[in-house]
């Protein structure tokens, strides 16, 4: 059968090319990996831009095959020309094809080497003014083709490429910060998307003092992060903690009153004591950056603040480990200062 696939995609006419390209993507791992020696990666390609949509999504689906758990084959594939491919199929009006073609971008997007191939390629620039349009207008008819699924595989794929430092400048760069926050404050706080938005926001601002700026200076960007770090899963919860930690420490002068006004307090000493491991850590450290704060606290204030000390020294007390008692007891503080 393996002859015959391969014999029918580089001869064989419409129907015998959609039938071998479904029989590679049922195939084994092996056996696809070892197809993809022949040569297959280019007429599958060239399905690609057949104006049919049922060898595109065959052809599709066959390549993600070949790339699922493949390195050499996803360096394959981008080496092939597909990336303006699925670019242009990321544009088309067909709601599967296009959360296909994003799987497709994520998955060749995770390997080292094809990072910097597609972000010169323009996809950074389109994903993020496909985002743009996506949120924007719910009623906008790409709203309706870009699925819940492509919007995270979109922000997947820059936070795959932001792992490369030489392509964060580009993404930074691309207007995707307020684009992020937009969407991070529109969706629901515990949500998949929410969370890859928070995941990407950090790599980004943790990259340079320009990005901690222009987050900063959006209005309610403070606000929509503390909320995420409230409301989030606790993945999210923990994205959101070590963006305001890395915005703190950057120039604690500046940013610590910011943080402060936003009513971060409750919800940062919730998350000392329930939160992730890395999610505690951060929260204490942004605690101590935090709790001198009577250069701008007012004297009815004072008293929270004073709170604030016990809460902490609670928290010192027990260290890593928070009995049942000093639970109980950070949580009724929390909830003082919440009065």
């Amino acid at each position: 059968m393996e002859d015959l696939v391969i014999e029918n995609l580089f001869n064989g006419n419409r129907e015998l090319q959609i039938q071998a390209a479904t029989q590679l993507s049922k195939l084994g791992s092996k056996q696809r990996h070892k197809l993809a020696e022949t040569g297959i990666i280019s007429p599958l390609i060239s399905m690609l831009q057949s104006q049919d949509f049922e060898a595109i999504e065959a052809s599709l689906l066959a390549l993600l095959g070949l790339a699922f758990g493949s390195e050499r084959n996803k360096i394959r594939i981008v080496k092939s020309g597909i990336i303006p491919v699925l670019l242009e199929l990321l544009q088309c009006q067909n709601e599967e094809l296009i959360e296909l073609s994003m799987a497709a971008m994520l998955i060749l997007s995770s390997c080292k080497a094809n990072k910097l191939i597609i972000a010169s390629s323009g996809t950074i620039q389109l994903l993020v003014q496909i985002l743009n349009l996506v949120n924007s207008d719910p009623n906008n008819v790409i709203n309706t083709l870009f699925t819940n699924q492509a919007k995270i595989d979109a922000i997947a794929t820059l936070q795959n490429l932001s792992t490369c430092h030489q392509i964060i400048p580009l993404i930074s760069s691309s207007g995707i910060i307020y684009t992020l926050l937009q969407l991070i404050h529109t969706s629901e706080k515990s949500s998949d998307l929410t969370e890859k938005a928070m995941s990407l926001l950090g790599n980004i601002v943790s990259w340079s003092e320009n990005s901690i700026s222009e987050t900063t200076e959006i209005p309610c960007s403070i606000r929509i992060i503390v909320e995420a770090m409230e409301e989030g899963s606790p993945q999210c919860k923990e994205h959101a903690v070590g963006i305001l930690l890395h915005i703190c420490q950057s120039c604690r002068d500046k940013y610590r009153g910011l943080i402060l006004m936003e009513g971060v307090m409750p919800g940062l000493l919730q998350l000392s004591v329930d939160g992730t491991w890395g999610a505690k850590n951060m929260a204490r450290d942004l605690l101590f950056l935090l709790r001198d704060c009577s250069d701008y606290a007012s004297t009815s204030k004072q008293s929270k603040h004073e709170l604030m000390e016990q809460i902490m020294q609670a928290i010192d007390a027990d260290g890593e480990k928070v009995n049942g008692t000093t639970l109980a007891l950070v949580q009724e503080m929390i909830n003082k200062l919440n009065i």
